[in-house]
């Protein structure tokens, strides 16, 4: 059905209340329906490297069904019933889309991120207490394996290790090579260890127990980013289903072909385009097990487009980025649109992307905590760049401010809290932690933390983020984990970290201190020292400040707004000054509509497009200073 503008929206709801459609009850239910219509159509690609030439392995939508049955029967074999988890701590691969959708079959699956380090993968296995673990067999230049046995050596509620050979995609020398440089894994944990595929393949290829009915929480994904201990967030049946409806309703169909460079662990990857596909019929395209990070895919990528007849591509601003700094080499004919995510896009790098590569960018919204999706610039409408588009049926957004008599819906442009419900949203139980979901709701409806208004014509901008995360290419730091460890400094009295502006991150983080008084320290000695207790790399501040005093509120908590207007201010004088751009920031302003924007004052004779030049990649606006 066409989704251009909000009356496409109204006819697609009139249809009938949400639950009155005649849908899939269970994941399995929806696999057998798109296997019986589709069954010898490839469901998926992958391909270990990134060569247009490399091998791939495609499965059918009968094979992927079939293979779902053996997993999901080898996990209730191993003490997996409806509400036990099934964790996986994998790259991309085929056996990863086997897992995530058999796990949803026999218990609840947990994805996990290969980027945290064990300490917070075992918390994680703990609080959730999974069963199994799929994860990988030691393998050349990743030390995953090694990460998931020191992790479950401290979750002994992991009973079962599975483990996923990646050897077996190789072919010619590095087939023989490898099992002569495999890295040597010491296993100090209890559960017992088995090869994924071989146990898989003992398994028959229909189920052997019923399929469950129930309406249940059937992923756990986490949520909260790359340091300290990520919120498991819970979802049910009922939001992949309506994650996937939406995807066959209104995009996809068994001719399309999603070129998805984007990891498993993730919500994007795997509710929304593993789950649409699984609706509608689509293959979907995981080129490396890195995605976007493996060698050669950027260089590559265009090529493989065209060698796989790429219809739509998944992607984020900084993937956008690095893409144009590649030559568009490849007859991108078929493909139609990308999907944007993660993070804000900067309008300058929007309009070089249509106008390079001839694709239209979709930009869209969406939260692990709302089982992911929530609006988009609809594809054969109006796109107004720098928004996220209007709300998917189904789908309520509301503007909410705090007010002396109670929470209140914001008037049209009016900035407050994003708040959303729909059909993916758990409301009360939305993370596994009873403790995380107390003020999380206005009603039944979700509080993002993101600040943002509705316009007029029903489109919804995001103006900042309640929450204070920092955003570093979509991965979200919280700014807490770096001011903790500066704070453990003999000579620090307090720190804040923020998100300083970076064309091609989006954010990096950096921090302003305040010393103790009479202390004596450097910024350099301050970055060592938070480089040896901040473990993820990701976190390191770009930059450490020293402030005579922190900005403060009257309470004294630390004023971050000031601290951004500052870290905006450094960036872009620093970038105009370099350019040789006769321009600097006079002052960062807070607009209602747009948030912080940069008023700049002329320092010589300087033309418009010479500033857009410079500071167009960043997603914060910019104007001139009114004399």
């Amino acid at each position: 059905m066409t989704f251009a503008n909000i009356d496409d929206l109204k006819r697609i709801e009139a249809v009938g209340p949400w639950e009155s459609r005649d849908l899939p009850k269970t994941i399995w239910q929806m696999l057998g329906q798109t296997a019986a219509a589709h069954g010898q159509h490839p469901a998926m690609t992958f391909q270990l490297l990134s060569d247009v030439d490399a091998p791939k392995e495609t499965l059918s939508w009968s094979e992927l069904q079939a293979q779902v049955a053996q997993t999901a029967n080898l996990f209730r074999s191993l003490g997996v019933g409806p509400e036990d988890k099934v964790a996986f701590l994998l790259p991309n691969c085929s056996e990863v889309n086997v897992v995530y959708l058999a796990g949803m079959v026999a218990g609840v699956v947990n994805p996990i991120n290969p980027l945290l380090e064990p300490g917070q993968i075992s918390a994680i296995l703990r609080e959730t207490e999974a069963k199994v673990l799929v994860t990988l067999r030691a393998f050349p230049k990743t030390d995953l394996a090694q990460k998931a046995a020191e992790a479950v050596k401290d979750a002994p509620n992991v009973k079962h290790v599975l483990e996923v050979d990646l050897h077996r995609y190789l072919t010619g020398l590095k087939k023989l090579i490898v099992p002569l440089i495999r890295p040597k894994v010491s296993v100090t944990h209890h559960a017992k260890v088995q090869d994924f595929n071989k146990a898989r393949a003992a398994q028959p290829t229909t189920l052997t127990f019923e399929d469950d009915p129930t309406d249940r929480i059937c992923t756990n994904f986490h949520s909260g980013g790359t340091t300290g201990m990520p919120k498991v967030a819970q979802h049910k049946v009922s939001g992949i289903i309506y994650n996937a409806w939406l995807g066959k309703e209104l995009l996809f169909t068994e001719d399309d072909t999603i070129m998805c460079p984007l990891p498993m662990f993730h919500v994007m990857a795997a509710v929304v385009i593993m789950g649409a596909a699984l609706s509608s019929g689509a293959q979907v395209v995981f080129p490396t097990p890195q995605g976007y990070r493996g060698d050669g895919v950027f260089d590559n990528f265009w090529k493989l487009c065209e060698h796989h007849k790429a219809t739509y591509l998944t992607t984020v601003p900084t993937a956008i980025a690095a893409l144009m700094q590649r030559p568009i080499n490849a007859d991108l004919s078929r493909l139609r649109a990308a999907f944007c995510g993660s993070a804000p896009l900067p309008v300058e790098l929007y309009k070089k992307f249509e106008s390079a590569a001839g694709v239209n960018i979709c930009e869209g919204y969406g939260l692990t905590e709302a089982t992911c999706l929530v609006s988009i610039n609809p594809p054969e409408g109006e796109k107004k760049i720098g928004s996220i588009g209007l709300p998917f049926p189904y789908t309520d957004v509301k503007i909410m401010r705090e007010t002396a008599e109670g929470p209140q819906e914001c008037a049209t442009d009016e900035v407050g809290e994003i708040c959303v419900s729909n059909p993916g949203i758990y409301v009360g139980n939305t993370y596994a932690d009873a403790s995380k979901n107390v003020d999380l709701y206005y009603g039944g409806y979700l509080r993002t933390g993101d600040l943002g208004r509705v316009d007029s014509d029903g489109y919804v901008w995001i103006t900042g983020r309640a929450k204070d995360l920092i955003i570093r290419g979509g991965h979200n730091i919280d700014p807490a984990e770096i001011e903790n460890a500066l704070a453990g400094h003999e000579a620090v009295a307090m720190a804040g970290a923020i998100g300083q502006p970076d064309s091609h991150a989006g954010e990096l983080p950096c921090a302003y201190v305040e010393l103790v008084e009479g202390a004596k320290v450097t910024p350099e000695d301050l970055l060592a020292y938070a480089k040896e207790h901040i473990h993820e790399r990701a976190a390191w501040p770009r930059q450490i400040e020293i402030l005579n005093e922190l900005p403060k509120t009257a309470v004294g908590k630390v004023f971050k707004p000031d601290l951004r207007r500052m870290a905006i201010t450094r960036i872009y004088n620093a970038e105009l000054a370099e350019a040789g751009v006769a321009a600097q920031v006079a002052e960062v302003i807070e607009d209602k509509r747009r948030g912080l924007v940069a008023r700049l004052e002329k320092t010589g004779t300087v033309e418009d497009s010479a500033v857009d030049a410079v500071l167009g990649a960043h997603t914060r606006p910019w104007e001139w200073q009114q004399s």
